[in-house]
Parts: C-alpha cells; sequence; structure tokens
C-alpha cells in the first residue's frame, strides 16, 4: 500500500488556454485539473477526470503553473475539494500572487477556502440528475467576490434556478451566470 504524503495532490492534468467562462472569460489561464468526483452529472464534459491522473507535489504544481507565465489560475476537476489537499493547493497559490479561481460542484464544504480564492460554485439543476446533492449551507458563505453558475438544460432547470436565487438571495452575494 502506497503512502500519501501531506503535500501531494492527484492530478488529471496542467495546461494553459484562455478561460471560456465566469468573470474571467477570454484572459490567459492556466488550468489545474484535479483527479476524482463524487458526482456523476448526466452532462459532465470531464469525466476523463474520474479516474486515474498522476500524484504531483504541491511545490511541482507550483513550477509548472509558473512555467507558464501568467497571473490567472483556475482550479478544477473533476470535484477539486474532494481532495482535502486542495485547500493547501488554492492557499500555496494565492500567496504566490496568482488570482485563482475555484470551480466547484457545491456539494462539499467551502468555508475552508481561502477567501482570496474566486469561488464559482455550480449549483446543479434538476436535469443534472445531481441536485440533491447541493449543499446549501455553501451559498451564505458567497461574497461578492464569488459566482454561481447554473447550467441550464431545459426550461425546468431554467424555473427551478430562478426560484433558487429569489428563494436564497444570491443575486444580493454574488455574480450568477446561466
Amino acid at each position: 500500500m502506497q503512502v500519501e504524503s501531506t503535500d501531494r495532490l492527484r492530478l488529471t492534468e496542467i495546461f494553459l488556454s484562455l478561460q471560456g467562462e465566469a468573470r474571467s472569460v477570454g484572459w490567459p489561464t492556466v488550468f489545474v485539473r484535479l483527479t476524482g468526483c463524487p458526482l456523476r452529472c448526466q452532462y459532465c464534459d470531464t469525466a476523463y477526470a474520474f479516474h486515474g491522473g498522476q500524484w504531483w507535489e504541491i511545490d511541482a504544481i507550483l513550477a509548472e503553473v509558473a512555467s507558464h507565465g501568467v497571473r490567472h489560475v483556475c482550479v478544477t476537476g473533476g470535484e477539486p475539494l474532494a481532495q482535502k489537499r486542495c485547500i493547501g493547493l488554492l492557499k500555496r497559490l494565492c500567496d504566490a500572487g496568482y488570482e485563482v479561481s475555484l470551480e466547484t460542484s457545491g456539494a462539499i464544504d467551502i468555508s475552508d477556502v481561502d477567501q482570496r480564492v474566486s469561488r464559482i460554485v455550480d449549483l446543479k439543476t434538476p436535469a443534472s440528475n445531481e441536485q440533491a446533492r447541493n449543499l446549501l449551507e455553501n451559498i451564505p458563505l458567497l461574497t461578492a467576490h464569488d459566482q454561481v453558475k447554473f447550467v441550464i438544460c431545459d426550461r425546468g432547470d431554467y424555473d427551478w434556478a430562478k426560484t433558487m436565487l429569489a428563494e436564497h438571495g444570491i443575486t444580493a452575494r454574488c455574480e450568477v451566470l446561466f
């Protein structure tokens, strides 16, 4: 049995691209895609990140991010918070001066995420088949620095998202993306 180091994470990939979503759309961004996800959304476009990956030391992740020479870093998955050491990676990236975003399903507690990180919480709509996994306790933790995303599959999802916005006062807390 392999003993896991406390400063390693299982990664699927690290790559440079233009951010295609959220507030920093168009910015050159280094994407750090962690392996693993406890959800199985019916529309998932990164199922290849559910399994496999390679163990990386956090120092090696930071060095690879630095080699791309850009300011924006997006930690994504799968579900990055499924790996507890993700919290330490986010802090280290912020300490290194990067503008850091976290793409998370919202099914795992975000309270320990460094406040310098822009948390992009993807609330799961009914058509995702994972609506029951939403951790609604995350909503009061959101700030103007964060964003909520709804992937809309049909009219039912749209109506549900509008109800969520109204019931939880989300638009008063942060930006909303449909």
